[in-house]
């Protein structure tokens, strides 16, 4: 990064954050919002993405293991949440500096009118000059708190504001090129091409890119060089992390921008939605999707796998079983499989005039550059 980053967003898991006894680490809050204060006082504009709230709720209510019962968790992120914000507060008063609290969700990304609402919010308080502390609505929402770590969620606030670094925190140094762990494993300290680790053996609790920590972690920094930011993802507990990586010194691994910059909505649809389902297209439908830019049809559908409901994230492929794009589909599978090869009128006597629409329009569908999707779900 030849010139300093004038946005930058940061963001902590929970496993950072919590302290040997379960509750929120006060001392951490403390070391990451001072630094966050500098890196503000120096001239770069900051948003952190914040985990804890989960993990500060069950501090709180005497819980020492993260509970399985979907009402039990988002009962932890409602006590906790207050927990989390005030931590931050706390610190940032020290500096005259305000904490302004953002919950969001995933529709909060994929509708279009919530996504535009959110941005401007963003920018609005970002030219208050306050610090907004984003973490995801847990106290109602199904999927993130299944599998998000909130790496998706600062990936596509990151390109959502046209940042210019994301400051991903971990509890590891990097991406490395073994199992942590193991003799002679190495940080690597540059990754221009995200791909390229698929040909790379990296493994280790929290650490292989294979598994649900690191994975999410590279996808995230996908989708942010992919739409112009760069990437660093370094260790929380390292002095000065935050500091050093938006000064451009040498911290964990950098993710370097890209020159083309893609749709942040469209990123989030290819590379962090859950995939719920996949439909077969022709050879002709992935012609017009993938040349034309088109929207995706019944008579283009060949096969549909899974059981998922209209507004579910699906991978396309073709014929030859290699995945295309993904996108949202505006029709459950059992209807799905019942208009599939039909033209729009065939599949309007099927369902009725009003259900017939485009199986996943354009605006909602991410196609993969080179017809190469991303390896493994988000």
């Amino acid at each position: 990064m030849a010139e300093r980053p004038g946005l930058v967003v940061v963001k902590v898991g929970s496993s950072s954050l919590r302290g040997p006894d379960g509750l929120l680490d006060r001392s951490v809050v403390a070391r990451l919002g001072h630094q966050l204060a500098r890196v503000r006082a120096d001239g770069s504009r900051v948003v952190l993405v914040s985990s804890g709230a989960v993990s500060a709720g069950m501090g709180l209510l005497g819980l020492h293991h993260r509970p399985r019962e979907r009402e039990l968790l988002q009962a932890c992120a409602a006590v906790g949440q207050a927990e989390l914000i005030n931590a931050y507060q706390h610190v940032f008063d020290d500096h005259g500096l305000s904490a302004a609290q953002v919950l969001l969700t995933q529709d909060d990304f994929v509708g279009r009118g919530r996504y535009l609402g959110a941005r401007r919010t963003l920018r609005r308080l970002l030219e208050l000059e306050t610090i907004p502390v984003i973490n995801e609505n847990d106290t109602i929402a199904f999927d993130e708190l299944a599998y998000g770590d909130n790496d998706h969620l600062a990936a596509l606030v990151a390109s959502m504001l046209h940042a210019d670094l994301l400051v991903v925190l971990s509890d590891v140094d990097g991406v490395h090129d073994a199992p942590p762990g193991r003799p002679g494993a190495r940080v690597i300290p540059r990754i221009d091409d995200p791909a390229t680790l698929d040909d790379v053996l990296v493994g280790g609790t929290g650490s292989h890119v294979g598994s649900g920590g690191m994975r999410t972690k590279v996808d995230s920094a996908q989708v942010v060089t992919s739409s112009g930011g760069a990437v660093v993802i370094a260790n929380a507990a390292r002095p000065d992390v935050v500091v050093d990586a938006v000064a451009g010194r040498s911290v964990g691994t950098l993710f370097p921008a890209r020159p083309r910059a893609s749709d942040a909505r469209r990123l989030w649809i290819g590379f962090a939605l859950r995939i719920r389902g996949r439909v077969v297209v022709d050879a002709g439908a992935v012609e017009a999707l993938t040349r034309r830019g088109t929207s995706l049809l019944p008579v283009g559908v060949v096969d549909v796998d899974g059981d998922f409901v209209a507004g579910s994230c699906v991978e396309i492929t073709g014929p030859d079983g290699v995945a295309v794009a993904r996108g949202l589909t505006t029709l459950a599978a059992e209807d799905l499989r019942l208009i599939a090869g039909r033209s729009t009128t065939e599949a309007r006597e099927a369902l009725g005039a009003g259900r017939i629409r485009e199986v996943v329009h354009r605006d909602q569908l991410f196609v993969f550059p080179d017809h190469r999707a991303a390896r493994g779900d988000a």
